[in-house]
């Protein structure tokens, strides 16, 4: 090693030729042992995140459940015969307010058998229209002294769906009146009005559903000054809820 202002002692021709402003760094055992426990730290860290994928449940598998993998398959879509139900179209924590008129919803059921939304089997006003299934759903004034039974009906076209709408336009009390959840062993729905009481009705097919609302009171042996006007006010905001959704699709 040679310093600036000093003489090679070496013999000539034995001189180093390496400039004297080149340093060639020595690693020391300190620096060595450093960078070897970094790595392992690294390798550590990697090893503790791959392993927080695991499933807890799995037993110690080295599966991540959690985490899709690197080219799988995405889940399938829903149906819409599997997406048609209640709590996705009228979720029990939604009321409604529309029209001066505020109601919560009260039950819901649903069915891919049409037959389970008549009153009364043995007049299907539904028979021979395509029908693939319904849902029912009871909405209650917040006074509770209106209550208004909906039923959307699903079919495979427009068509069908219009062709319901004149069977059921003459009697929407042949469905059931959701009202409240059925007993056990007991009826699927609230005793009919039977045409001794005022009731409000609107039948109307919206794409290839079809809404059929129906308001009455829940003491019909009270005193309702309001008269029909209630009812009616109760028929419009359900129905015109109930359309909406059906009304893109």
């Amino acid at each position: 090693m040679t310093t600036q202002g000093e003489r090679d002692p070496r013999p000539a021709g034995q001189q180093s030729h390496v400039p004297t402003r080149i340093h060639r760094a020595r690693r020391s055992p300190r620096r060595v042992l450093l960078g070897c426990t970094l790595a392992v730290a690294a390798a550590g860290v990697g090893w503790i995140v791959a392993g927080s994928q695991v499933d807890a449940g799995s037993g110690g598998s080295s599966t991540a459940t959690n985490v899709p993998a690197i080219g799988a398959t995405p889940a399938e879509p829903l149906t819409e015969a599997q997406s048609f139900t209640a709590d996705r179209y009228f979720p029990p924590q939604r009321g409604i307010d529309l029209f001066d008129y505020k109601a919560k919803r009260t039950t819901a059921r649903q069915s891919a058998t049409c037959a389970d939304a008549l009153f009364d089997r043995t007049h299907d006003v539904l028979r021979d229209t395509g029908c693939q299934g319904y849902v029912g759903v009871g909405f209650s004034r917040l006074d509770q002294q209106v209550v208004t039974s909906l039923v959307v009906l699903r079919f495979a076209d427009p068509a069908a769906a219009a062709k319901a709408a004149q069977a059921v336009g003459g009697n929407p009390e042949a469905l059931v009146f959701v009202l409240a959840p059925p007993l056990p062993g007991g009826p699927s729905a609230a005793p009919h009005p039977g045409g001794k009481e005022p009731t409000s009705s609107r039948v109307q097919a919206v794409g290839h559903y079809l809404t059929v609302t129906v308001s009455r009171y829940a003491d019909p042996g009270a005193a309702n000054p309001a008269g029909e006007a209630a009812l009616d006010a109760a028929t419009r905001a359900v129905s015109f809820t109930a359309e909406a959704p059906f009304a893109w699709l």
